[in-house]
């Protein structure tokens, strides 16, 4: 398949002069993602794992529009890998102004077959991760008294689900983290929000087994805006808060779940 993006004059390019990273960026939310923010102006870092070949076409994707861009397999629960990636992204294309902390993984494991091995592997790549993301990424920032760090979490992280227990952990931990390091780095001009996806349609969902798929009618049913949620949906506020526009905006959680769990 074919990406494209809009392509948009320079005034309608908020983003231009920034470095974007984004975790989990070869498919799905993180790819939406990485293409919102390059048609924004971002030059963009395409980090994933060993997910070579989706990476290029995303990265090809953004520089037929007019934006550009570098892709880097990383391991995030390695720390040497994470640091390697920031120190490559700031030699290649530029410190990161914007980091985005998407990857993901979501095994389906019963809580009665949820050993230490599990629970720290699903914690350590829903979670961890993204705290060394953030210590890598900071120390840039700091020194440019600029910055912005969105987290993506899940609704499961306020409702939970059945064979979900340590993801769900894992994103609502991700809740505690956004506030704390709003205020954290705030007085150096950062700002850190997260983004809660409700049902959103990847492809990625195709590859569960058949019993874990939710009817998309039921899920439908569930919201006020009766239709499947999108990678776009939950990439437009992404850009929002990577945007001048979100400037007095941080510590906060936006739900992009089409009304699934009104606040």
């Amino acid at each position: 398949m074919t990406l494209t993006l809009p392509e948009l004059p320079l005034a309608h390019r908020p983003l231009q002069g920034r470095t974007a990273l984004v975790t989990g960026a070869a498919t799905g939310i993180g790819a939406a993602t990485t293409r919102a923010l390059a048609a924004a102006g971002a030059t963009v870092v395409i980090a994933h794992h060993a997910q070579i070949d989706q990476a290029r076409t995303v990265l090809e994707a953004v520089r037929r529009a007019g934006s550009d861009g570098i892709e880097v397999s990383a391991d995030l629960t390695d720390p040497a890998a994470v640091t390697l990636l920031v120190s490559q992204a700031a030699s290649e294309v530029g410190p990161v102004d914007i980091l985005v902390n998407n990857a993901g993984a979501y095994p389906r494991i019963a809580w009665q077959d949820t050993d230490e091995d599990a629970w720290a592997r699903i914690l350590d790549i829903n979670l961890s991760a993204h705290v060394r993301t953030c210590r890598a990424v900071t120390p840039a920032m700091i020194e440019r008294q600029w910055g912005r760090i969105i987290n993506i979490s899940s609704v499961n992280a306020r409702i939970g689900r059945p064979g979900l227990t340590a993801y769900s952990t894992a994103k609502a931990g991700l809740l505690g983290l956004t506030p704390s390091l709003a205020r954290e780095l705030g007085p150096h001009g950062i700002t850190v929000n997260t983004v809660v996806p409700g049902a959103i349609q990847v492809d990625a969902e195709n590859d569960l087994p058949v019993h874990h798929r939710a009817r998309p009618q039921d899920q439908i049913a569930r919201q006020c805006v009766p239709r499947r949620g999108q990678p776009e949906d939950v990439a437009a506020a992404v850009v929002y808060f990577a945007s001048p526009s979100a400037s007095f905006t941080t510590a906060q959680s936006l739900h992009i779940d089409g009304g699934w769990l009104p606040n």
